[in-house]
């Protein structure tokens, strides 16, 4: 039997998606066929049918369109990687078959939509690379590609593993000649395979320095050459990088920055001990309440709630900067009024972090756009409570916001006082805002009032008062 076109498009993008699940829009529906069908039959709990009768019946199986994140989150969960093949025309403009592209694959370090991703925690893509046969030194690299943090640097084979406790890193890219990674940097995560030249020192700057518009990479703490301390953690950097571009075919631009983990810098606490003192996790359950962290976090926002988590997993060890947090909570304990203040005021503030990500990536809605425009609003009161402080933090924090007016004026000028979660669900440009959409809105509505605006527009231009339209 013929393949059907639209068969050999599904052949043609599967062979792009690898062993990733590939959802085939089909008009209102995602349909998996072949093997992807029978796996997502019992993953997803869908019925599993076929699309063509006779000896050899394809095997499919689909969901609702709208339904694609409470599926995805499923798919994720199980380990597993979707690649989302979407109509990038529109049917009826489409002469023979609809176009179609992967638009995005989704994994467990890829997440951006906030149904999920824990608010609370942060949600890390790593990179391992083992330098040269004795495996001594390791690059490491990790980012969140919901808030764009970004780090890396080279450690000892023993620091390697301490390290990748404290990340948690939710999947771990490997080149596919890597050595067995140990089993407690394995279990409960996805380890994803490259191809070796992913992490080559030779094109690793390169990369890095063709994302981040830079001439090196000097500016963030990183020594130049393939042969420098630095180069594996910049080739676990590159591979990162060169992962997401292939993966979600989107900009990257609010990954702005690399940061260097440098060696001493924070106080080194080995993974026995981190596990033990149930620092982040508890040993019962592996979650977050009854660990010290949940104890301590009394956070209004969600960053944080990741920034406190960040802070109890790299302790300070200079005491310059030891004293200077100090100095900033000291104020605020002695000023409680200040300090209630600024927590009602943080109360208004979205998460930022990610909205600014979605909106980097072409993936937000107008609710998104909407929760950013009210949190540019909430900033000129934290300003002003921050402005003229005694402690150093404090008013670091007051110099470094950046208001955005110009911005925040835009959005509230177009954006409705309530806005739906999609965009295709409509009503969130404000009435107003655009004379042609006014125009339109009005046509669609019935068009009473534009009639009888033509009507006494034609009245007054003919002079016959009695015309009707």
């Amino acid at each position: 039997m013929a393949t059907s076109p639209m068969m050999q498009q599904y052949e043609a993008a599967k062979a792009t998606a690898g062993d990733a699940l590939l959802l085939f829009r089909m008009g209102d529906f995602y349909e998996l066929f072949h093997d992807d069908a029978r796996l997502a039959a019992k993953l997803l709990g869908l019925s599993l049918t076929s699309r063509d009768k006779g000896e050899n019946p394809v095997p499919m199986a689909g969901f609702p369109h709208h339904q694609l994140e409470p599926y995805l989150a499923k798919i994720v969960a199980a380990g597993r990687r979707a690649a989302i093949c979407e109509q990038i025309e529109d049917p009826k403009q489409a002469k023979g078959i609809v176009k179609r592209d992967i638009v995005r694959v989704v994994s467990r370090g890829t997440l951006t939509d906030d149904a999920l991703l824990d608010p609370q925690t942060s949600n890390y893509l790593a990179a391992v690379r083992f330098a040269g046969d004795d495996d001594k030194q390791v690059g490491l690299a990790w980012v969140d590609i919901s808030t764009g943090r970004f780090t890396a640097t080279v450690v000892d084979r023993r620091a390697a593993h301490d390290l990748m406790t404290r990340i948690n890193a939710a999947e771990i890219l490997v080149p596919d000649d890597s050595p067995p990674l140990p089993h407690a940097w394995i279990e409960g995560r996805t380890i994803t395979k490259r191809p070796k030249w992913d992490f080559a020192p030779r094109d690793a700057e390169r990369k890095l320095t063709a994302h981040f518009g830079t001439k090196n990479l000097e500016g963030f703490g990183f020594e130049s050459g393939e042969a420098s301390v630095d180069a594996p953690a910049v080739a676990a950097a590159a591979a990162v990088i060169e992962y997401l571009s292939e993966t979600q075919k989107t900009s990257l631009e609010h990954i702005d920055r690399l940061q260097s983990l440098a060696v001493g810098s924070s106080l080194d606490i080995d993974a026995a001990t981190w596990r033990s003192l149930e620092i982040t996790q508890t040993l019962r359950d592996g979650g977050r309440d009854g660990s010290l962290l949940g104890v301590l976090d009394r956070t209004i926002t969600s960053m944080g709630a990741r920034l406190l988590a960040e802070w109890l997993a790299y302790p300070l060890v200079y005491v310059a900067s030891i004293d200077a947090r100090l100095d900033a909570v000291g104020e605020l304990i002695e000023q409680t009024k200040l300090a209630g203040a600024i927590r009602e005021t943080l109360g208004n503030i979205y998460d930022i972090q990610r909205l600014v990500a979605r909106v980097t990536t072409g993936r937000c809605g107008p609710r998104d756009l909407l929760f950013l425009a009210r949190t540019l609003a909430a900033l000129p009161a934290l300003k002003a409570k921050l402005a003229g402080r005694k402690s150093d933090l404090l008013t670091g924090c007051d110099e470094r916001i950046d208001l955005c007016a110009e911005l925040r004026a835009k959005l509230e000028a177009m954006l409705a006082d309530d806005c739906p979660l999609h965009a295709r669900e409509g009503g969130f440009i404000r009435p107003g805002a655009d004379a042609r959409l006014d125009e339109f809105r009005e046509l669609t509505a019935g068009g009473k009032q534009w009639m009888a605006n033509y009507q006494a527009a034609e009245i007054e231009r003919t002079g016959i008062p009695s015309i009707k339209v």
